[in-house]
């Protein structure tokens, strides 16, 4: 399984930089002088590295929580696992391989109406990650609801973990059960529609119009959520 794309180094010098400033500042203009003058990057070329400045930093720190997960994946034993308790997994680790504290402040950032956008793809993007590392093939509508439906449980997650106080995470950890839970409970449904012979008749027009729908690839539009992902999409891990 292959990771992402190298990222560039003096980007990653700067959010590394930066960390301790975001805990205070926020992702910021003093957080982004800050880390410029802690990384030894010369300004010019943190410019080129980070046009936007700190919403820069801020994306390719969450893209770095992509890749320590994807990394963690590889390293994990997945063979005896149940493919829901695959998907929790893979969401826990990418919410170890993140500070509270800097994803609090990367949260408020995001949720800014003109950051708002990218926000949303970032995490498309890492619900991408997650699909992709763990094997799935679909390439029809249903690759654009597994992504849907899992960016819900993980936003839903992130915050959820944002405000808990139990002792290692226990209530995170039993809230994405039951998100997953959900999940799988709607997938299950969604079979019982296609072999149900009269519900598949009652639903068979708009059953055609959604079978017209495929998943993006390299050689269509590369600004769809997750498409760039995909391109970089590896081997299962653990298998499905």
């Amino acid at each position: 399984m292959q990771s992402t794309a190298y990222p560039d180094p003096n980007r990653e010098k700067l959010v590394e930089a930066a960390i301790p400033h975001v805990v205070f500042d926020g992702w910021g203009p003093e957080t982004f002088q800050a880390a410029v003058a802690d990384s030894g990057v010369p300004e010019q070329m943190a410019r080129v590295a980070a046009p936007r400045g700190s919403v820069d930093l801020a994306a390719a720190y969450h893209k770095g929580g992509d890749r320590a997960m994807i990394a963690a994946l590889e390293a994990a034993d997945l063979s005896e696992m149940r493919f829901r308790d695959k998907i929790a997994h893979a969401v826990w680790l990418r919410i170890e391989a993140v500070d509270r504290e800097v994803v609090r402040r990367g949260m408020s950032l995001f949720s800014l109406p003109h950051y708002a956008p990218e926000g949303v793809r970032l995490v498309w993007e890492t619900t991408d990650t997650i699909w992709n590392a763990l094997g799935d093939t679909s390439n029809d509508v249903n690759w654009y609801t597994k992504r849907a439906t899992l960016s819900a449980v993980f936003t839903s997650t992130i915050l959820f973990w944002l405000g808990d106080d139990s002792e290692g995470f226990k209530d995170t950890k039993e809230f994405l059960d039951r998100r997953i839970e959900d999940v799988m409970s709607f997938e299950k449904a969604k079979a019982g529609v296609r072999d149900n012979k009269a519900l598949s008749a009652l639903f068979a027009v708009p059953n055609a119009i959604l079978g017209s729908i495929k998943a993006p690839t390299g050689a269509r539009r590369d600004d769809v959520p997750g498409t760039r992902a995909r391109a970089q999409a590896s081997t299962p891990a653990g298998g499905k």
